[in-house]
């Protein structure tokens, strides 16, 4: 294991020297659209990235994992090793880091777009009666009530609305269990009785 984390290309990396080369290689407006990461949007420099990115694990892992896959071309993690963070994660000897992979803006937005229609695409379960278009959020029709058997909604809301004659509902209703609700204006509390 030991031998495969070495062939990581994350082994022995400073923070600072992935920033430099990430920035060098696709500058900070393509780190940004492909990050989200404000510390490559607003004033970006490599000093405050690293101070950010060292604060944030989440983020740092993030932009591990963006220069493991994106920069380096590495093999993605499958199994144990998907459950690692990036920089224990190991790699056969022999499998060596390939060109970096070329990115634009529009390519970008190209697959954001299609990773959140594959997203969206999984989300959707056939015949649930939910679905994620403009009905979202919309209770399923059907079931009690409706004339399935069960009975007609009319009896159920007659139930519904029909008191009950139940001796324990009574006996909560009269009793109080406490004061009274102050009537005094000086007092709007009640703490002050008599």
């Amino acid at each position: 294991m030991i031998e495969e984390q070495q062939n990581n290309p994350l082994h022995g990396l400073k923070l600072e020297t992935m920033i430099t080369e990430l920035v060098d290689f696709y500058g900070w407006k393509i780190l940004f659209a492909a990050l989200k990461l404000g510390c490559f949007n607003t004033n970006p420099t490599i000093e405050a990235s690293v101070i950010f990115l060292k604060k944030t694990e989440w983020a740092r892992e993030k932009v591990e994992n963006f220069y493991l896959y994106r920069f380096k071309r590495m093999p993605k993690a499958v199994g144990e090793q998907f459950d690692l963070k990036p920089r224990e994660r190991g790699f056969a000897s022999g499998i060596a880091p390939r060109k970096p992979m070329e990115l634009t803006l529009a390519s970008i937005a190209e697959m954001q777009a299609k990773a959140s229609a594959e997203y969206e695409a999984g989300n959707r379960r056939p015949n649930s009666g939910y679905s994620s278009g403009k009905s979202a959020g919309k209770k399923p029709t059907g079931g009690r009530g409706t004339g399935s058997g069960y009975g007609s909604s009319n009896s159920s809301a007659q139930r519904r609305s029909e008191p009950r004659n139940d001796s324990r509902n009574d006996s909560k209703m009269t009793e109080r269990s406490g004061p009274g609700p102050s009537t005094d204006d000086n007092d709007p509390w009640g703490t002050k009785r008599s």
